[in-house]
């Protein structure tokens, strides 16, 4: 894979894991069940850690993260944390649950685009996979809290 295409790619699940740690931090912020609040404090902090690993690989192999705070590549991502933040003043915990649910399945499907790329440097591949995992975890323990909120 050449490097400008491994570049957008990380580029682009840079962008999703920033519109989910901002999603995550506003509903912790807004979100009054305490044990909600801390679920979505460990996925913004979570989220944080991810976006530091991909850079770092960035810079190994020199390739550069976008840092313009331009529009989200993935703008369907950013809509779902939008629609976060309509369910927020609702206060209900079953609909903000919704729209986390369809953040993480935007970030799974990311992930899953970026294992797909060929010939990614191992170093790098082995931490997309952990993250992977990570992102798929997240999914599973939000779709149960949103199915167990009805």
């Amino acid at each position: 894979m050449e490097a400008k295409a491994t570049q957008a790619l990380l580029n682009e699940l840079v962008e999703t894991l920033k519109d989910g740690q901002k999603g995550y931090a506003d509903a912790m912020t807004d979100v009054e069940d305490s044990s909600l609040k801390d679920t979505f404090k460990h996925l913004a902090v979570q989220r944080a850690g991810y976006i530091t690993e991909i850079e770092d690989q960035m810079f190994k192999l020199d390739l550069h993260p976008k840092t313009d705070e331009g529009s989200s590549v993935t703008g369907t991502v950013h809509r779902a944390w939008i629609n976060l933040k309509a369910a927020l003043t609702s206060k209900d915990n079953h609909a903000v649950l919704t729209e986390c649910e369809r953040g993480e399945d935007y970030a799974k499907k990311a992930y899953e685009t970026a294992l797909k790329a060929q010939d990614l440097p191992s170093a790098l591949k082995t931490v997309l996979e952990k993250q992977s995992q990570g992102i798929h975890e997240a999914y599973d323990k939000i779709k149960s809290l949103r199915d167990s909120s009805k």
